[in-house]
């Protein structure tokens, strides 16, 4: 008997096998990973204010739970696995859904893999040293016109762990969703314990002062104006918000979705803006804004990574606080991977369903029920991207992208209650159509500032790579593919 088919009986699909607690723990899990520990000290040295940085997360929160509650309304008209790759086919077409399939494939989705597993890797390095070439076999480059540099065998041992982990975890994923979902839940119950122990033993055993909350700092050397400052934070932010969408992408193996779905995602926002929230404040009770800026300027003309919450810990425990937020990192990375893995491969299994991806990547294990094809490809291209550049060009190259389709499927919003206006809608956004308008409105601004602030990074020689155009040719490559595959289906 075949390992794989998909001839469509019922023991060949997708089977409904989670309730609300497994996709909250989707949710939760997908969001908080390694941005609330990374992207603070970074922001810091952005914005200069305490105030300013705690209204940047509170911001970019809102504007995060108004997409939610917009794409909630498309969700829970469709049941199916694919999350907005559906919601495109719906609201738009065959094109535009195969763009964003063919994006999430190719950066949004694989890019933010290789980004969190990298991360899981840099720390475990704290607990065990990794290979390294010499430096002149690390400073070989490849060069992409138009783009800049990347350099595929510098830290070639954290590749290869990151890689591992990638691999480990989608073979978890292939023996079953039930696997996948239990360390969802499991995970997302242990990062939200141990953030809140960060939260608590920095506010009651910390020597911090609430007068950090008010006192201001230096604004960044490059002196950016304070809109564009703020935006750009907001890159940060919203790289530790990203993953909301993820839980739509398993619709189809959620037990009655079209309820749980928007619950769920909304549910999951409220309780990781809260979290970052309060963790923003305890490692201002601890470090004031100033101290973060000289500390993370101070670790990159050193070459090294500064993580403000190693800094605020270890005023409570001294040299074990690099080790324990080290450890935290890697619990929350490694539970947010799990997700990503788990709920990402459903799109590409969408595609090939309709005939607009390779179509062995439609097969379904006979035996576990997961989309077992998409999950192994995803996790070569994945492997692949770890070694196109670093965390940072990663994330920024993913985050960018992500918010085009973002603000598209916040669109569709209007396109289906009009193309749909008599369909079955167990959720409806409140305040349309102001929230969908608003959020849309945000997103168009913060893709068109994020671009303008890569492109003038370059030419200013802060960066070597345009990550917003990395991104958008990456999309573009994509074009082909879909002539090919739409060209066939007519054939067929």
């Amino acid at each position: 008997m075949s390992t794989f088919s998909n001839k469509g009986k019922s023991t060949d699909e997708l089977l409904r096998r989670l309730g609300m607690l497994a996709a909250i723990s989707c949710g939760v899990s997908s969001m908080i990973g390694s941005g609330i520990f990374k992207k603070p000290a970074v922001m810091a040295v952005t914005l200069g204010s305490p105030e300013l940085l705690i209204a940047v997360w509170v911001v970019t929160g809102i504007i995060t739970l108004f997409g939610i509650m917009t794409i909630a309304e498309i969700a829970g008209m469709f049941n199916e696995a694919g999350g907005q790759y559906v919601y495109f086919n719906k609201g738009y077409n065959k094109f535009v859904g195969y763009l964003y399939g063919w994006a999430a494939f190719a950066v949004i989705q694989t890019g933010s893999i290789a980004s969190i597993a990298y991360v899981f890797s840099d720390s475990f390095g704290h607990f065990f040293p990794f290979l390294r070439f010499s430096e002149s076999t690390e400073s070989i480059a490849l060069n992409i016109p138009l783009i800049g540099q990347i350099t595929p065998f510098k830290f070639i041992g954290l590749k290869f762990c990151t890689i591992a982990v990638i691999v480990f975890l989608s073979l978890v994923n292939y023996f079953g969703i039930k696997h996948g979902g239990r360390i969802q839940v499991i995970f997302a119950s242990i990062k939200i314990v141990v953030i809140s122990g960060i939260i608590f033993c920095s506010f009651f055993l910390g020597n911090g002062s609430v007068a950090n909350f008010t006192a201001d700092g230096l604004i960044s050397s490059s002196q950016t104006p304070i809109f564009l400052a703020f935006i750009v934070a907001m890159s940060g932010a919203f790289w530790a918000y990203d993953g909301w969408i993820n839980v739509t992408f398993i619709a189809g193996e959620i037990k009655d979705p079209q309820k749980v779905l928007p619950r769920s995602m909304l549910i999951s926002i409220l309780t990781v803006i809260s979290v970052y929230v309060l963790i923003n404040l305890a490692y201002l009770y601890l470090i004031p804004v100033d101290q973060m800026s000289a500390n993370y300027q101070l670790s990159q003309q050193s070459g090294g990574t500064y993580l403000v919450a190693t800094d605020a810990i270890g005023t409570i425990w001294g040299a074990w606080g690099g080790k324990i937020i080290a450890a935290a990192i890697m619990l929350s990375a490694f539970g947010a991977l799990n997700g990503s893995i788990m709920m990402s491969s459903r799109i590409y299994y969408a595609m090939a369903k309709e005939g607009l991806f390779f179509n062995k990547i439609a097969t379904i294990h006979s035996k576990h029920h997961t989309p077992a094809n998409s999950l192994l490809i995803q996790a070569l291209w994945a492997a692949l991207l770890v070694f196109s550049g670093t965390f940072d060009q990663l994330t920024d190259m993913l985050i960018w992208v992500g918010w085009i389709f973002y603000t598209l499927a916040a669109f569709g919003v209007f396109m289906l209650r009009r193309k749909m206006p008599d369909a079955h809608r167990p959720y409806r956004v409140w305040g349309y159509p102001v929230i969908p308008a608003l959020f849309i409105l945000f997103s168009t601004t913060f893709v068109v500032f994020i671009l303008y602030s890569d492109i003038l990074a370059f030419y200013e020689g802060r960066t070597p790579l345009i990550n917003s155009l990395m991104g958008l040719i990456f999309v573009l490559i994509g074009i082909p593919g879909y002539l090919y595959w739409n060209n066939k289906n007519k054939k067929n």
